[in-house]
């Protein structure tokens, strides 16, 4: 499962079913779980744990140092869980000191082609990132969350879960889970019906996160006084508190 022309530095890690094709590097610090398929040309390096059954795909830098000036070399660290397809020429830096070190890749993720994960990034499982999307440093996404081709996330921002960017959506500031955003710079167009329905969220709970919409967008209220109208009313769906709680939480402010 091993091609010949890879190089398996000592002290690299393989599991059982893993196969490495022509001209991959693994380094020394890497580890590499069960029936993980790596493609020709891949490079893999750094502290970099991957779980099971991923695919990367040709041309990809996995576990290099972040793009970060001030970055002093230390054994910073990146984990990939399971599932994971990364397609042709992703880019995925490790963790920078300036945060707890590690970027972390979920589970069943699907990074299309030119993807860029910078250093200190969370994301969550079953995300979906079209070509060329991009993430700046200490950028956080939700599970299920869907960025268009050439969307941009800004450093420090979050993307909720189960939203959807447009295509080239250039985000400067947290988007709420549940909502779709577009434009550069990114606002936010409604709640993201289709694929709440496609995820089998009740029709209940979709018009409760409309209504929901409304208080935070459609009102003129201030950010403080939509979140005391959220936490205030009796709603059926738990998803009405999430977003409550991640409107509290938001350190650079929601598109609006």
């Amino acid at each position: 499962m091993i091609d010949d022309r890879a190089i398996i530095a000592q002290g690299a890690q393989l599991g059982q079913g893993v196969s490495v094709g022509p001209y991959s590097i693994i380094g020394a610090n890497v580890i590499i779980n069960d029936d993980t398929w790596i493609g020709p040309h891949v490079v893999i390096t750094g502290h970099t744990t991957i779980g099971r059954n991923n695919k990367i795909y040709q041309f990809c830098s996995i576990g290099e140092a972040p793009q970060h000036l001030v970055y002093p070399g230390s054994n910073t660290r990146l984990e990939i869980g399971d599932a994971n397809v990364i397609r042709e020429y992703c880019t995925i830096n490790r963790g920078t000191e300036e945060d707890d070190g590690v970027t972390r890749i979920g589970n069943e993720n699907f990074l299309m082609a030119y993807v860029h994960i910078a250093h200190d990034c969370q994301l969550g499982s079953q995300t979906i990132f079209a070509n060329c999307a991009s993430l700046a440093g200490h950028v956080v996404v939700g599970d299920f969350a869907v960025l268009g081709g050439f969307s941009l996330v800004h450093q420090y921002c979050r993307i909720g879960a189960h939203c959807i960017t447009g295509i080239g959506a250039v985000c400067l500031q947290d988007v709420p889970p549940y909502m779709m955003a577009a434009g550069n710079r990114a606002i936010p167009h409604g709640i993201n019906t289709k694929g709440l329905r496609k995820r089998h969220f009740p029709n209940t709970h979709i018009s409760e996160l409309k209504k929901a919409y409304k208080i935070i967008y459609r009102k003129g209220l201030p950010l403080k006084e939509s979140i005391r109208q959220l936490e205030a009313d009796h709603w059926q769906s738990s998803e009405i508190r999430k977003l409550a709680n991640f409107l509290k939480n938001s350190r650079r402010g929601i598109v609006r």
